[in-house]
């Protein structure tokens, strides 16, 4: 096959949750077990990190990935979903796997899972975690795929589990209560394995206290060590990511305890440079990250984000309105336009409650069958006084918002990570917008 054609079977043949939603999702690890099995257990050959939490996890995996780069390692990166191409989800060294080995990967076990029937993401991790061996990393970062206890990915033995946040998402699979989705989460946590809590709340701190307890898990809170903390120049612009960085910084000092990671090292004029300011400055060059806070255009301001659940946007709209406002004081006939889609599990009543009411929306679909159609999102929208057309497309959507514009205008295109992938999708084909 063709790594095209292995692509189509990887998606025709197992379900993939990013397309079909709950139907892709299985509980329980005996597929993954099964599939371990086979290979010999590649996680075992090298140190592992996990990462969980409802926000900010592919921000931290890409940040931690990064760091330990700049500190020399070799380091594997597993991320979800990927927004171009599905090798952005096994990068070594910033690089994504090769087409080859996802073409000989499934070729090698086709056998193997027919009868087995594992989800797309059980598949992909397998594949993950395998090519990892065959590569030789030093450390790998997981990022948790779905919750954690339950998660295919949850089969390692981590030197470092990171949980970065909880807040509502996922609620059908994961409970509908704060303490209930941090169970799920905690679910990471590993018997005497330090783990760091990035933010926590009242509800979900004694549910980490209590399982690292069980467990006799050192457990550190970030937040409570974070005033007062020192941010490196960080490439990531995000309003989120002041949080973020606490938390990747306290898991920063936790590898440095265990002598992994170097406090500082010399470059090749033998100066003396930390890993972490390296990886902080460097993350999106080091590691390929996409899509946080991203800017396409100056002229007019193009800027994507992924954020896509009410608490990504808590942050994300008061970021929107900052950045417009600055435009108007210095243009007042500039013009706030947002390109807008969601998915089916979301809370979108919440996070249009949130919304700028003096924006233009154009609002569409992205290429999944979980998005909720762009009529239906203007409807909800018209309830919240947000008012625009309603696109097919993202790429109409975006390509509409363009010509409008004025090279003084801001463009917001987001409310889901599809928005963002069919964007930079369709950018890949064009040159001047």
């Amino acid at each position: 096959m063709t790594y095209q054609q292995t692509i189509e079977f990887l998606y025709s043949s197992t379900p993939v949750f990013e397309r079909v939603g709950a139907s892709a999702y299985k509980e329980g690890l005996d597929n993954t077990k099964a599939l371990d099995d086979f290979l010999n257990n590649p996680h075992r050959k090298y140190k592992t990190i996990h990462i969980a939490g409802t926000n900010g996890k592919g921000s931290t995996s890409h940040t931690l990935a990064a760091v330990l780069q700049s500190a020399g390692l070799r380091v594997g990166l597993y991320t979800s979903p990927h927004l171009v191409d599905f090798r952005e989800r096994i990068r070594v060294n910033g690089m994504p796997v090769s087409e080859q080995y996802v073409v000989d990967f499934v070729e090698k076990v086709s056998d193997f899972i027919m009868p087995l029937h594992p989800s797309f993401f059980e598949l992909t991790t397998a594949m993950a975690f395998k090519y990892f061996e065959e590569e030789h990393v030093d450390v790998a970062v997981i990022e948790v795929g779905l919750g954690g206890r339950l998660d295919c990915t949850n089969i390692i033995q981590p030197v470092l589990s990171v949980i970065t946040n909880i807040s509502f998402d996922h609620t059908g699979f994961l409970g509908d209560t704060l303490e209930k989705i941090a169970l799920e989460k905690a679910g990471i946590i590993k018997s005497g394995t330090p783990v760091v809590i990035g933010e926590y709340t009242a509800e979900t701190k004694p549910v980490f206290e209590e399982k690292a307890k069980q467990l006799q898990a050192p457990l550190v809170f970030a937040q409570d060590r974070g005033h007062g903390k020192v941010i490196p120049e960080f490439q990531l612009k995000g309003a989120c990511q002041r949080h973020n960085a606490v938390t990747i910084l306290t898991a920063c000092n936790e590898l440095e305890r265990m002598g992994i990671l170097p406090e500082s090292i010399d470059d090749d004029n033998g100066a003396e440079k930390s890993p972490v300011v390296e990886g902080f400055a460097h993350v999106c060059d080091l590691t390929g990250l996409r899509g946080r806070w991203e800017k396409i255009s100056d002229s007019p301001l193009v800027i994507c984000d992924t954020g896509h659940n009410l608490a990504g946007w808590q942050y994300l709209a008061g970021q929107i309105v900052k950045v417009y406002e600055e435009r108007k004081a210095i243009d007042p006939q500039s013009s706030l336009r947002i390109v807008f889609g969601m998915v089916d599990d979301k809370d979108i009543h919440s996070v249009l409650s949130l919304l700028p009411h003096y924006a233009k929306y154009y609002f569409c679909q992205a290429t999944t069958h979980r998005a909720i159609p762009a009529e239906k999102v203007a409807q909800m929208a018209n309830g919240c006084g947000l008012y625009g057309e309603s696109y097919c497309s993202v790429k109409e959507a975006y390509v509409k918002a363009k010509t409008e514009s004025s090279s003084s205008d801001f463009i917001f295109v987001g409310g889901s990570s599809y928005v963002v992938a069919d964007l930079l999708t369709f950018l890949l084909t064009v040159k001047d917008l």
